[in-house]
C-alpha cells in the first residue's frame, strides 16, 4: 500500500494518476482533507480516507496499511508548517510506515534567501530523526511559467528583478518521477533532485520567447523595491507576499537553484520537458 497526501490538489493528484498506470488500483491510498473531492479516485478503486496535517489522530488513519507515504508539503505561508509536517511524519511512523518520501524543493540548503527553504530544511531534519528511512525529492520550480515571466505575450517585456540561472520543470514529469520511485524496487535515500536538464536565465527565455513568436521580447531588469511597490499597487499583492517572493528572485541571482540534475531524465527514460518546450507550447496555445 502507498498512501498520497494532497491527493486532490495538483501534483498530488498527477502522482496518483501515474501511479494507476503502474500498480493496482487497491495498492494505492489517498489523504485528502475531503474526501468528497477524491471520489473520482474512489470510484476507480483507490483507499480514500479523510486526513489533514492539523489532525494527527485522522491522519494515522488515513496512513494505516501503508508500506510507503508520500507526503506533500503545504505552502501555507500564515501556518506553522514544520510543525504540521511533524504530525505527518510522526503519524507515519506511528501507523508503520517502512519509508517516508516528502516532496522538498530544489535547493533547500542553508543559506538559500527564499524563506520557504527553511521550512524544506527542518523538515528534513524531521525525517533524519524520524527512524524510518525517508526521501526528500528536491523538484525543480515547477510552477507556470506566466507565474515567474509576467504577462510577456502581452507586453513583449519580460520584466522582473534580476535573476540567475533556474532548471525551470515541468510538474508533470515531477509527478511521473515521483511515482516511479514510489512503485518501482530503487530506494533513494535521504534527498534527491528532480530537476529539467538545463538551468536558464530570464535574458535565455527572452531570446526563446523571441524566436518562438518572431518578435521581440525584451528583458528589463526591474530594481526590487519598485517591483515590490508595483505588485502591491498594481497587483493587488499584499506586501508580505510581494516580498516573499522576492526572495526567490534573491535566491536565483545568488545561483541557489542553479545546479541541474540527471536523475528526472533518468527515471523518466527520457529528457523531461525544458522550459523552451513549455514555452513552445504556450505559444501555441
Amino acid at each position: 500500500m502507498i498512501v498520497v497526501t494532497g491527493a486532490t490538489g495538483g501534483l498530488g493528484g498527477a502522482t496518483v494518476e501515474h501511479l494507476l498506470e503502474r500498480m493496482p488500483a487497491d495498492r494505492i491510498g489517498v489523504s485528502v482533507r475531503d474526501a468528497a473531492k477524491a471520489q473520482h479516485l474512489a470510484d476507480r478503486g483507490v483507499r480514500v480516507r479523510q486526513g489533514s496535517y492539523e489532525d494527527p489522530v485522522a491522519l494515522r488513519d488515513s496512513f494505516d496499511g501503508a508500506e510507503q507515504v508520500l507526503l506533500v508539503s503545504g505552502n501555507d505561508p500564515a501556518a506553522d508548517m514544520v510543525g504540521l509536517h511533524r504530525n505527518a511524519v510522526e503519524a507515519a511512523v506511528a501507523a508503520g510506515a517502512r519509508r517516508i518520501l516528502y516532496t522538498s524543493q530544489h535547493g533547500a540548503v542553508p543559506g538559500n534567501p527564499y524563506r520557504p527553504s527553511d521550512i524544506h530544511i527542518a523538515t528534513e531534519a524531521v525525517l533524519g530523526d524520524s527512524g524510518v528511512p525517508w526521501t526528500a525529492l528536491r523538484n525543480g520550480a515547477y510552477g507556470p511559467l506566466d507565474q515567474v515571466l509576467g504577462p510577456w505575450q502581452r507586453t513583449g517585456v519580460i520584466a522582473r528583478p534580476e535573476d540567475g540561472p533556474v532548471p525551470y520543470t515541468d510538474r508533470d514529469d515531477v509527478a511521473e518521477a515521483t511515482a516511479v520511485v514510489l512503485a518501482g524496487d530503487r530506494s533513494f535515500d535521504g534527498p534527491v533532485t528532480l530537476t529539467a536538464p538545463t538551468a536558464v536565465t530570464f535574458d535565455d527565455l527572452s531570446r526563446i520567447a523571441s524566436g518562438l513568436t518572431g518578435r521581440t521580447v525584451e528583458r528589463v531588469v526591474l530594481d526590487d523595491e519598485q517591483w515590490v511597490a508595483d505588485q502591491i499597487t498594481t497587483g493587488g499583492v499584499p506586501e508580505p507576499m510581494a516580498r516573499l517572493m522576492l526572495t526567490w528572485y534573491q535566491a536565483a541571482r545568488a545561483g541557489c537553484f542553479a545546479e541541474a540534475g540527471p536523475l528526472l531524465a533518468e527515471l523518466l527514460g527520457r529528457e523531461p520537458r525544458t522550459a523552451a518546450d513549455r514555452l513552445a507550447a504556450r505559444t501555441a496555445a
